[in-house]
């Protein structure tokens, strides 16, 4: 016998998965629903996703008949913070040219390795353009430190302390350094991002004391990692708090950021940047440029302005 879906109420809650259309929302009062959008679903958001793991929505609850509650999405709540892609308009229909792979983080969580694969302090550099840009915190883990030179990974991450970003070294096998991550998350929504291969997964599983992601081992040929998350999922802390597992930086929109504006994201530019003779000035070669003398003079880190030029590059 067809069951007749009956409408039960309204209520808003937090999107913590999506699988292809359907999307799971846990309620404010703690219920969790099988979602979906329809034709009428409204948004506060423009040309992005209509729906994101982080979005917090409001529902119009249906009943199946049986114990399993049902949910259609009505209204998708402005995002304060997103982390974006862009859509690969050969390969999807999607008329959306950006993708948001999570909305609303506190906090972005970059993992980088120590060891296999090894330290890139370009591409937290990236990321940290990224979350300059996005006005998001960041919290830096230096990951698998048992493998690595301890004193050698220190003095590459100590320019980053220097310019007030946290930084904590982990080791899987540590439960201190994990307890320490656990405390740094606690009460915020955070996203872990990073290169394939530097333990993000692993990390997270620890965290939870269950095995919750897939993990795979480095690529031995390429020595590079290999990838293991392809959708955002959200997991609930048992201290409070949110950890949403993303896929790396290269996956993540940097459209907005120009050569015009990148100088804005490397934060220890902004106290030199007013001793330039041009308001313009982009930093690279222009004359009585306070950027450039700061890095002769020690002021600024010469890796991180080294940083800068290569990413400055490849903008337009």
């Amino acid at each position: 016998m067809e069951l007749k879906n009956e409408l039960v109420g309204t209520c808003c809650g937090l999107v913590t998965e999506a699988t292809g259309s359907t999307y799971t929302v846990v309620s404010d009062d703690g219920r969790a629903f099988r979602s979906r959008t329809y034709p009428g679903t409204k948004s506060e958001n423009e040309d992005t996703s209509l729906v994101a793991v982080g979005d917090r929505v409001e529902l119009k609850i249906t009943e199946t008949g049986t114990e399993l509650f049902e949910a259609v999405i009505t209204l998708v709540k402005h995002r304060y913070s997103a982390l974006t892609r862009k859509r690969d308009i050969r390969r999807n229909r999607s008329k959306e040219k950006i993708q948001v792979i999570a909305a609303n983080i506190d906090q972005l969580v970059v993992v980088v390795s120590a060891f296999d694969p090894p330290l890139s302090t370009r591409l937290v550099d990236r990321y940290l353009v990224f979350a300059e840009s996005e006005q998001l915190d960041v919290l830096i883990v230096v990951n698998k430190m048992d493998l690595a030179d301890t004193p050698l990974t220190e003095e590459l991450m100590e320019p980053y302390e220097r310019l007030g970003y946290s930084v904590l070294y982990t080791t899987a096998n540590d439960p201190g350094t994990l307890k320490l991550l656990r405390e740094a998350l606690t009460g915020k929504l955070s996203a872990f991002s990073g290169h394939s291969g530097v333990g993000k997964s692993t990390l997270i599983n620890l965290l939870f004391g269950q095995k919750q992601l897939k993990t795979r081992r480095t690529n031995l040929k390429t020595g590079k990692g290999v990838h293991t998350t392809s959708n955002s999922a959200m997991l609930a802390l048992p201290g409070g708090g949110y950890v949403i597992d993303t896929p790396g930086i290269r996956e993540f929109n940097l459209s907005d950021i120009t050569r015009e504006n990148l100088r804005f994201y490397f934060r220890e530019f902004l106290e030199f940047m007013p001793e330039c003779a041009f308001s313009s000035c982009s930093h690279t070669q222009e004359p009585e440029c306070g950027v450039q003398r700061a890095v002769d003079a020690g002021g600024i880190d010469p890796a991180r302005y080294e940083s800068y030029l290569a990413l400055y590059c490849t903008l337009e």
